[in-house]
């Protein structure tokens, strides 16, 4: 099976950094050690009110990191106009509200279909791969594929709060309507990727989609980090991924 990407998100990282008011731990280093730990790529959210990533180290992560940046950003002039600056490899648009402690679900792009269409239009231009975060739905699906995105993320956070609280049924439910979405979203010839809340003990049956080409994992692996160091941490997760998809080291 073809090899799975791993993107590490090291918001949670600065979120960390920011409670001190200082400059540690420094994001910038999280990611290096996340490129030499074997991550395929780093992931980055710019929130309007840069509660963690801050403007100052997305610049230093456009400038200093070997593997693909992935800049998360919500539809918004403002960081249209920062992606358009910095032009990291992809662009993932999500859906924020100030009040939200993380992202709390997929965009509604069915509804949105022509201003999102004009608005990732200059990305693409500008070479960056779009990627829209979407719930695992096959209507948002196809208003996603209609717009000209290259790549989907599917939202795996109902899945993910499912096993969390024991409610294996829901769990499985969540799990077959991703599984049957990652493979609608390939037969348009998106891109599927997926994402949010995975841990080692949910990452296995999504990893193992035939159809996914990347994960992106970040509060989990920060976390994790705090007991057995980010490089072990990231590694874990990598063999996991592996693992379900029939690789052998």
């Amino acid at each position: 099976m073809e090899h799975l990407r791993l993107g590490v998100n090291i918001d949670h990282v600065a979120t960390v950094r920011n409670a001190r008011g200082g400059a540690y731990p420094d994001p910038l280093r999280a990611a290096k050690l996340a490129e030499e730990a074997g991550a395929d790529g780093i992931t980055a959210h710019l929130r309007e009110d840069r509660r963690h990533i801050t403007d100052a180290d997305i610049e230093g992560l456009t400038e200093a990191l070997a593997v693909p940046l992935n800049f998360e950003m919500a539809a918004t002039e403002e960081m249209q106009a920062i992606a358009l600056r910095h032009k990291p490899h992809a662009v993932c648009i999500v859906p924020e509200k100030r009040e939200e402690r993380t992202t709390e679900g997929g965009l509604e792009v069915a509804q949105d279909e022509n201003r999102l269409a004009h608005f990732i239009a200059p990305l693409a231009e500008a070479g960056c791969r779009v990627s829209i975060f979407i719930a695992a739905d096959p209507r948002q699906i196809e208003a996603a594929n209609r717009i000209g995105a290259q790549v989907i993320e599917l939202h795996t956070g109902a899945y993910c709060d499912a096993h969390a609280e024991g409610r294996f049924d829901d769990r499985d439910a969540e799990l077959e309507r991703l599984r049957d979405m990652s493979a609608f979203g390939h037969s348009l010839g998106l891109e599927v990727h997926a994402g949010h809340g995975l841990t080692y003990d949910t990452v296995a049956p999504i990893a193992a989609f035939p159809e996914l080409r990347e994960l992106n994992i970040g509060h989990f692996l920060v976390g994790e980090a705090i007991f057995r160091g980010l490089t072990p941490a990231i590694a874990e997760m990598r063999r996991l991924m592996d693992e379900a998809r029939g690789v052998t080291p």
